[in-house]
């Protein structure tokens, strides 16, 4: 076995072989692994120069990324990974970024959600510019691109640690498990990085916006949303039921009694998680509906896509009541807050409903998914279906309708027409023929 240690927080492996005596130096920048021999037997000098020689590959490294430098011997010019020299006042896609994020916000201050305007810098800073950072923005190509697309959906060499800060103090956790980014994810994120290219564009700083299509994927599969069915929602409603009546802890009533009264809310009213969490008492009205008779929620939404309106099922009216009984809520406090995922999750765990039979993960997203399925299953207009859930009929019928049976009209399908019998020929037409 050979000995090893790591040094700058974890980025510099210092290690000896099993038949060698000197101790070797490796780390990880830009794509590349880079190897160096210490020349060393003891293990302090061979940290020492470990450290100096790390910080001189980052120095290079950056300045290879600002074309001061050529690029490494062994890369070919026609390799992506190939950084031509800078030219006299290029950008670079970091101030192109940083010009975005100017523009950004100051563009959709109001219009656009505040946690949605702050996950551009999100992407940036995690996904983007650690990739393209310092690279000259006339370089990011359709090949280079693909190669971030290649970078993210493949696992890493090497796994960093998780980095925690505690009161000042930093503090190193265990080593983060790799996860593929979904499609979705990585489709945002390039979202992200065309915007910062048309940000780019509009300055002058580029002539055109490179081909960022996906080769190989003209369409995605289109996989229908995790939901309840009747019966598996019957299991989950009766179980947070009990759990509200006998909690497993007399101080876990409350929260269990809250949850109870929010799977019913989302299940009859059909709202997103978010705007479930930003609703307030005064957003929320009990009328009794004109056409029916019976009593519902007018609601006024507000979320991704601005103020918008929702009429709920009658069953929806009884949870908030309750929930409104027991906070005694003032008109600006919130209905129900942040999501209890550790107790959404527990109830599903216990129920073995965590997942469906194809494997998606359930959430909080799943009610609303449940309140679509059920609508279309009972038999109402798709238009205003769509309608109430501020969506398009496009998208229900993309991933919602095209799994559910009770959608298709079967007296539509089975239709079966008479052929047209032929009658025989008369001797008159027999004679003048």
């Amino acid at each position: 076995m050979s000995e090893s240690h790591t040094i700058m927080d974890g980025k510099v492996h210092v290690y000896r072989r099993e038949n060698s005596r000197f101790w070797q130096c490796a780390t990880y920048l830009s794509g590349r692994n880079h190897r160096q021999s210490t020349k060393q037997d003891n293990i302090a000098y061979a940290l020492e120069f470990a450290r100096d020689w790390y910080l001189d590959r980052v120095a290079e490294d950056r300045l290879r990324r600002r074309g001061v430098l050529p690029a490494p011997a062994g890369i070919p010019v026609q390799s992506p990974e190939y950084v031509k020299p800078r030219l006299p006042g290029e950008k670079t896609f970091r101030e192109a970024a940083v010009a975005f994020q100017r523009e950004y916000e100051a563009m959709t201050l109001g219009e656009r959600n505040a946690s949605y305007v702050a996950s551009k810098g999100r992407v940036l800073r995690l996904y983007l510019l650690p990739f393209f950072g310092d690279l000259p923005i006339s370089q990011v190509t359709a090949g280079r691109i693909q190669e971030y697309r290649l970078h993210r959906v493949t696992p890493p060499t090497e796994v960093k640690p998780a980095h925690y800060q505690v009161k000042g103090r930093e503090l190193i956790g265990k080593p983060r498990k790799w996860m593929r980014p979904s499609r979705q994810t990585l489709h945002n994120e390039i979202v992200c990085l065309r915007q910062v290219l048309k940000a780019a564009n509009r300055k002058g700083w580029i002539s055109a916006l490179p081909d960022m299509s996906s080769p190989y994927r003209a369409s995605g599969k289109i996989s229908h949303r995790a939901w309840f069915s009747p019966g598996e929602y019957k299991r989950l409603f009766e179980a947070t039921r009990e759990r509200a009546r006998n909690p497993k802890k007399e101080r876990w009533r409350g929260e269990c009694e809250q949850f109870h009264d929010y799977v019913l809310f989302m299940v009859n009213t059909g709202l997103r998680p978010d705007e479930a969490q930003r609703l307030e008492f005064r957003d929320v009205s009990v009328v009794v509906d004109a056409d029916t008779g019976e009593r519902i929620l007018e609601i006024e939404v507000r979320g991704k896509r601005g103020v918008g309106y929702c009429k709920s099922m009658p069953g929806a009216v009884l949870p908030f009541q309750r929930v409104k009984k027991r906070k005694n809520g003032r008109p600006t406090e919130l209905v129900f807050g942040p999501v209890q995922r550790e107790l959404l999750n527990a109830v599903l765990g216990e129920l073995d409903l965590k997942k469906d039979r194809d494997g998606n993960a359930r959430t909080a997203y799943s009610l609303r998914h449940t309140y679509i399925c059920l609508r279309l299953m009972e038999g109402a207009d798709i238009y205003q279906v769509a309608k109430n859930c501020r969506t398009s009929v496009e998208m229900i019928e993309k991933y919602y309708a095209s799994h559910i049976k009770n959608t298709l009209d079967a007296a539509a399908i089975n239709v079966r027409r008479k052929p047209k019998s032929r009658k025989a020929p008369s001797a008159k037409a027999l004679a003048n023929a």
